[in-house]
This record gives C-alpha cells, structure tokens and sequence, in this order.
C-alpha cells in the first residue's frame, strides 16, 4: 500500500472518529474547554493532512494525521471523550 493510499485510509477512520466522538463532561468547564481545544487541535491536523495528501505530500500527510489519532487516543485513553475506530 502506498504511503497515499495509507494516509487516505488513516483520513477517513479519524474523520469517522471525529463524527462520532462525544465529550465525557463529567470533569469540569476548564478541563471541558481544555479538551475542546485539543479536539479542535486534532481537526486542524486532520485538515493539514487532507492538504498534504491532495498536494502530492502523502508522507507528510500520513505524519499529520497520525498526529490527530494521536491526540484523540490520548483524550480516549484519559476517559474524557468516547470514540471506536
């Protein structure tokens, strides 16, 4: 699989998480807006990653999005958003 072909794959699983994915707001508004923006950060990496891809830069691409799984991993992983790849 080339690395564009990944990238896409990688595209539509964390915009398929995005959609879906639900604030636990059982924490507080600082950590409630704390998380949001970190969401928010994970959507402009989505975003660069689209741009990469259709920009003839799929490994870059590929690194922007993993980046945006990232952060929602973590977020998923502390309990404070609900999400399934």
């Amino acid at each position: 699989m080339s690395a564009g072909e990944l990238a896409t794959k990688y595209i539509e699983k964390a915009e398929r998480a995005l959609n879906e994915l639900r604030i636990v707001d059982n924490k507080g508004s600082l950590i409630s807006d704390k998380i949001k923006a970190i969401v928010e950060e994970a959507k402009r990496y989505l975003e660069d990653a689209k741009y990469y891809v259709a920009n003839g830069r799929p490994e870059t691409g590929l690194a922007s999005v993993a980046y945006c799984e990232g952060l929602l991993d973590a977020l998923r992983l502390l309990g404070y958003v609900e999400f399934s790849w």
